[in-house]
């Protein structure tokens, strides 16, 4: 590596040309980006006494086959400023073209020395060489020509920006500035340098760099220019494409996050981990059987987040996971798609599996159930699957789940339905929809309708509703006003109003006249109180259960699927830890472990030779009885545990009975509660475990 201080306008000099090789990321300065260069130009410019400006590096390495006459360099950091720079100096030139002038610079000095080469041949004739669109659109500018119909808007935008600017600016200020720019020029040795290292740590043009950035570079960038241009085209640009350019910048990154939790395993990957994950996912793997698999996943997503499926049936299963915005689930089903694909399923199988985890995800959001398990479960679901038994098997799974991650029943479902607020449930065009084009072949766009509160949401509610609610009209209006009963949709919100019921049934377009399904039996209603919206609520709850279906299986088929448990009795008990043996400490432990065993049914008690294990999935909390206390281990990191009365010990690395970093002593009933406090994180750490940036994903 050669690194030094050097004039901009020095780099561009002589007979060379500057490739950006066809991984990299497009032009993609915006106006806000040129008018700070600018102002940056004028300053310097305008002031005698400043010598110069830094405005970044450029990294590059020569290319492979290189010519004799034009020495080609492939760009590895600074396109964006190179390219900038040479749309201000194209601007400037064709100011100094168009008025004739030959000061401070001419017009063939601007063009020999920095935009293009005299004697190049073909397209070495540009000092610079853009990939894809931006190339053919700066071609052509350079080339005094129009746009082509696809041009690359920035390189468009921005040379517009710089043409106004120079027409008013005083050129000698504008020339003098770019003349003072500086940049660090760093030259790497082909077979020497890793240019990739280098890659990860400058990002200086402005624009931070993705983690698709750094991947595609990671995978193409040590590659020969020819199988470069070949594994790009053949599935980096095919999978670009599916994206879309809008969507590959914002849905690429938790692409690869769903693709590195399917293929490694790991759950916890956070969306600013990705890189990295992939670093260590692609080191003993070879690229185009990867990209293969890259492009192969892509496809799944895209259909599924993106809307891209073309099969009908399953086109609308995904619309239904995308309104519910279940994306956590995206990992499992991603997984499936690549079995249906690969026809190890059928498609009727494979749309029931997709119904079964939306009823999951809705069921449990319904139930109020916490959120934070699912990412684990849908991560690690696919390990239970038996490929010859494919439905069976994931219906199993499902009715497997412990409590914390349970597949809500229609008891629970139904019942937690008609009470809950719908109306602030943040996806309630979602599950109105779903209610109103259950069964039809002709879907209703709800989007076109608002939704309605039978029952008028006004606090101060008419002589006619009072009397319609009855006496005890506050609470019921209080009860029901936001629940299942109450609401459905209308085309007519701002004509019903806050009218008394009779009037919304029988005006025109009133609910006796309407069309939806949601609306069927409020024409037959005499009137509107408590017990017609419980009636209704019923009514539609019963439906529900068929909408967003529960898994079912004979017991004998769930039996086995179900873990077999050695039958084996536990080596050690009780009696086995003297400390426990008629003392004090012995009436503590049994205070203690009802009130661990009764925080949730899926945890289990183990007593081994040194310690007592409280279990989950795995150990949250061991105990060791001592003579005149409980010591207890939590199974999480020191820094994670909330411990206001600073009881805990770090014990990090400490040899110590017990898994986990933090230790406390519990020596009295009274400190009980806090010490549960304490537990019950470990716990919650464990059933829900997954990052803060995983779950605002």
């Amino acid at each position: 590596m050669k690194a030094q201080d050097l004039q901009f306008t020095q780099l561009l000099q002589g007979a060379k040309q500057f490739i950006i090789p066809i991984f990299q990321r497009t032009y993609s300065w915006e106006v806000s980006h040129c008018e700070q260069l600018w102002n940056d130009i004028i300053r310097v410019g305008g002031h005698a006494e400043l010598d110069s400006h830094f405005i970044g590096s450029a990294v590059y390495i020569p290319e492979q086959e290189t010519s004799a006459a034009i020495s080609l360099w492939l760009v590895i950091d600074g396109q964006q400023r190179i390219t900038t720079l040479s749309l201000l100096l194209l601007a400037l030139m064709r100011r100094l073209q168009a008025e004739g002038l030959d000061k401070p610079v001419s017009a063939a000095e601007i063009e020999d020395y920095f935009l293009m080469n005299r004697y190049g041949k073909g397209e070495q004739r540009y000092k610079m060489l853009l990939t894809k669109t931006d190339k053919d659109t700066l071609v052509a500018l350079l080339d005094g020509k129009p746009a082509p119909d696809e041009a690359s808007h920035r390189i468009v935008e921005n040379f517009a920006f710089f043409t106004d600017k120079v027409a008013d600016a005083d050129l000698a200020v504008v020339y003098a500035g770019i003349q003072k720019l500086m940049i660090v020029d760093v030259r790497l040795q082909q077979g020497i340098d890793n240019p990739q290292m280098i890659f990860e740590s400058m990002n200086s043009t402005g624009k931070a760099l993705t983690q698709a950035d750094l991947i595609r570079n990671y995978v193409l960038m040590g590659l020969p220019h020819e199988e470069q241009t070949r594994l790009y085209e053949d599935y980096w640009r095919p999978m670009e494409t599916l994206f879309g350019a809008e969507n590959y910048n914002q849905y690429f990154d938790e692409f690869m996050r769903f693709f590195l939790v399917i293929h490694t395993g790991n759950h916890r990957i956070r969306r600013d981990e990705v890189y990295n994950e992939f670093k260590v996912h692609a080191r003993d793997r070879e690229d185009e059987p990867l990209l293969a698999a890259l492009l192969e996943f892509a496809r799944y997503y895209c259909c599924m987040a993106l809307g891209n499926e073309k099969d009908p049936e399953l086109a609308v299963a995904f619309q239904d996971i995308r309104e519910l915005r279940a994306d956590v689930c995206y990992p499992l089903l991603m997984d499936v798609y690549h079995d249906y694909a690969q026809q190890r399923l059928a498609k009727d199988e494979f749309v029931e599996i997709l119904q079964l985890v939306e009823s999951y995800v809705f069921r449990r959001a319904i139930c109020d159930i916490p959120t934070n398990s699912q990412r684990q479960t849908f991560a690690t679901f696919a390990r239970k699957l038996k490929k010859d038994r494919y439905l069976e098997s994931v219906k199993a799974a499902f009715l497997l789940l412990p409590s914390y991650r349970r597949f809500p029943g229609d008891e629970e479902f139904q019942r937690q339905l008609q009470v809950r607020n719908l109306y602030m449930f943040n996806r309630r065009s979602y599950w109105l929809r779903r209610f109103e084009n259950f069964g039809r072949k002709e879907r209703v766009q709800v989007q076109g309708y608002t939704i309605e509160h039978i029952m008028p949401q006004n606090d101060k509610l008419s002589a006619a509703w009072k009397q319609s609610l009855g006496a005890d009209w506050a609470r019921v209006h209080e009860q029901y006003l936001h629940t299942l009963g109450n609401l459905t949709l209308t085309g007519y919100n701002s004509e019903y109003s806050d009218r008394p019921f009779a009037e919304k049934r029988n005006m025109e377009g009133g609910f006796a006249h309407s069309p939806l399904k949601l609306n069927e039996g409020l024409g037959s209603c005499a009137d509107w109180n408590e017990q017609q919206i419980k009636a209704r609520a019923e009514r539609l709850a019963r439906s529900a259960i068929d909408i967003w279906r529960a898994p079912a299986l004979a017991d004998d088929v769930v039996d086995a699927y179900r873990e077999k448990k050695a039958d084996v009795a536990s080596e050690y008990t009780i009696d086995d830890h003297p400390s426990l043996a008629a003392s004090p400490v012995r009436a503590l432990f049994e205070h203690f472990r009802a009130q661990v065993l009764a925080l949730d049914e899926c945890v289990h008690e183990e007593f081994l030779k040194l310690y007592v294990a409280y279990k989950a999935e795995t150990n949250f909390v061991d105990v060791v009885p001592q003579a005149k206390r409980l010591r207890l281990t939590l199974n999480m990191a020191f820094a994670g545990i909330d411990d206001p009365r600073k009881l805990c010990r770090d014990v990090t690395g400490l040899g110590r009975w017990g898994n986990g970093c933090v230790e406390v002593g519990l020596e009295n009933d009274a400190d009980l509660p806090y010490v549960m406090g304490l537990v019950r994180q470990a716990l919650e750490l464990q059933l829900g475990e997954e990052d803060a940036e995983a779950a605002s994903a």
